[in-house]
């Protein structure tokens, strides 16, 4: 497997999520290590109460976006094909009030919950000339496909994805799969497929190469 490399100095992330936790849950690992390596991370949630908001606000802090770049919207949770427009129109907004980003990191394309598939599919409409990664969140559905691009993790850092996982997000200690080794396991296996010890997994729909 060859490897890409992905310059990192000052490269801008935007983090696109459905609800609270879907960011921390697709790609914590890979935004903590960008962070670490002086990526600049802005994150977006469309939907939460305002017990999710708070939350989301100390996964902020935790995985590297802060308390000023991140926005929390409350449209209906569930419902956001409904809500079309709404969505686009804050995307939009999202769009206007910042930097063009160099990457922009959203929910899967073939992601079995609807408002995660809406996020993926309206992200290439506003962000044409960014490079879009697909990150996999795991559920009961079984959706998890075939991913192009992996970021290897080591075994401290997905253990710590975790820990940071479980500390902001209390609310979702109760829930069946909400088990270190259910996340672990995903990263174990992605890692196997790209011969790193962990791995988070994405998908591109498009990826423009710079021949040197």
């Amino acid at each position: 497997m060859i490897g890409l490399q992905l310059g990192t100095d000052d490269l801008d992330v935007l983090c696109l999520g459905a609800h609270p936790d879907d960011i921390e849950i697709g790609c914590g690992a890979t935004l903590l290590t960008l962070t670490e390596r002086g990526a600049k991370v802005r994150s977006v949630v469309l939907t939460g109460s305002d017990a999710r908001h708070e939350e989301a606000r100390k996964a902020g802090l935790r995985f590297g976006s802060g308390a000023s770049g991140l926005r929390l919207e409350q449209l209906p949770d569930g419902r956001l094909p409904a809500h079309w427009a709404a969505v686009k129109q804050l995307l939009e907004e999202v769009a206007a009030d910042g930097p063009t980003p160099g990457l922009v990191l959203t929910p899967s394309l073939g992601d079995a919950h609807q408002d995660h598939r809406l996020v993926a599919e309206l992200a290439p409409t506003i962000w044409r000339d960014s490079l879009i990664l697909q990150y996999e969140i795991p559920k009961w559905d079984g959706d998890l496909g075939r991913p192009t691009h992996y970021v290897g993790v080591s075994a401290e850092l997905a253990h710590r994805k975790f820990e940071l996982l479980h500390e902001c997000y209390p609310s979702q200690h109760g829930r069946d799969w909400w088990l270190e080794e259910t996340f672990l396991g995903l990263m174990r296996l992605r890692g196997m497929e790209c011969r790193s010890p962990y791995a988070e997994a994405f998908t591109a729909r498009k990826v423009r190469l710079e021949l040197g």
